[in-house]
C-alpha cells in the first residue's frame, strides 16, 4: 500500500516539473504517437517531419512494474504530455495509436479531456497478413 502512494506522488512531482519544459522549436502542428503494450505506455511528440520534441511514459513518470501497463498510468502519462502541448500553444495534434496495452483508450481520453486538439486519430498496429512460415511435415 506504501508503494502506490510513493509512485503517485513521484508522477505528481515529475509532472510539475515536465510543465516548465519549453520545446526545441516553434511549431503548429505535430504528431503524437502513442505505444501501448502490455508493460508500458509510451507518447512521443514529433514535428510532421518525424523529429522528436518531447517524450515521456509510465515508467519515467516512476510507475514501477505490473503498474506501468495500467490504464491509470498512461492516462497520466498523457496529462503531461497535454500540459506540454498546451503550454506551447500547438494548434493540432494528429495522433497515431500503437499497440494492444490496456493504456491507448486511457491516453486518448485523458487528451481529449485535458482540451488537446485532436485533428485526426489512426491506429497503425502492425498486423501480420499471411503469418510466418509453418513448421516443416514430420517424418516418422
Amino acid at each position: 500500500m506504501g508503494k502506490k502512494r510513493v509512485a503517485i506522488k513521484r508522477a505528481e512531482e515529475r509532472l510539475k516539473k515536465e510543465v516548465k519544459k519549453k520545446l526545441p522549436k516553434k511549431v503548429k502542428e505535430c504528431r503524437l504517437y502513442i505505444s501501448s503494450s502490455f508493460n508500458n505506455t509510451i507518447l512521443t511528440l514529433t514535428d510532421l517531419q518525424g523529429n522528436v520534441l518531447f517524450w515521456t511514459s509510465a515508467g519515467y513518470l516512476g510507475f514501477k512494474g505490473t503498474k506501468k501497463g495500467t490504464p491509470f498510468a498512461a492516462s497520466k502519462s498523457a496529462e503531461v504530455m497535454a500540459e506540454v502541448i498546451n503550454e506551447n500553444n500547438i494548434e493540432g495534434v494528429q495522433v497515431l495509436i500503437k499497440g494492444v496495452g490496456a493504456g491507448r483508450e486511457s491516453a486518448l481520453r485523458s487528451l481529449a479531456v485535458r482540451g488537446v486538439n485532436i485533428v485526426s486519430i489512426k491506429d497503425i498496429t502492425p498486423i501480420p497478413h499471411n503469418g510466418c512460415r509453418p513448421p516443416k511435415m514430420r517424418r516418422v
